[in-house]
């Protein structure tokens, strides 16, 4: 079954982007080996939009509060190419990479498939403490 995605950024200053992402973005990673860092990405979700041409993938970074993330990286050196647009689905920006490339920044509008997951996740585990509670009462009474 698939376990994950593996996301790939493409640099001419690799070396400058994976800093960024583990110093200023502060990732979490491994290394692979000699220095080779792959990063835990925060969770994330993917759609398809519909389009006349096929185009590449599109990476953007979500955030709860568009202004206060700015806020905070730019107090790192952190640059925006443009400035916080209103679009109809949430708040948008680009951040600016070490190599010159952009990431999108949201705070979107619409319903967060990462948070469904959060909050399944949330009633399973309050499900399965409840079973064990009721096993040990059951457990105790049984003794």
């Amino acid at each position: 079954m698939i376990i994950g995605a593996h996301t790939i950024l493409y640099s001419t200053h690799a070396e400058a982007v994976r800093n960024f992402l583990r110093d200023v973005l502060k990732f979490s990673h491994v290394d692979a080996g000699h220095g080779w860092l792959i990063f835990a990405a925060p969770p994330s979700e993917f759609a398809v939009h519909p389009a006349d041409t096929p185009g590449p993938p599109e990476l953007y970074l979500m955030c709860d509060d568009i202004k206060a993330t700015v806020a905070q990286l730019e107090k790192q050196g952190v640059e925006f190419t443009m400035p916080i647009t209103d679009q109809r689905w949430g708040l948008l920006t680009r951040l600016k990479l070490p190599d010159g490339e952009t990431l999108g920044l949201y705070e979107p509008r619409h319903e967060v498939a990462i948070r469904m997951k959060a909050r399944t996740s949330a009633r399973k585990s309050s499900s399965t403490k409840k079973k064990r509670a009721v096993k040990r009462s059951t457990s105790k009474k049984q003794h």
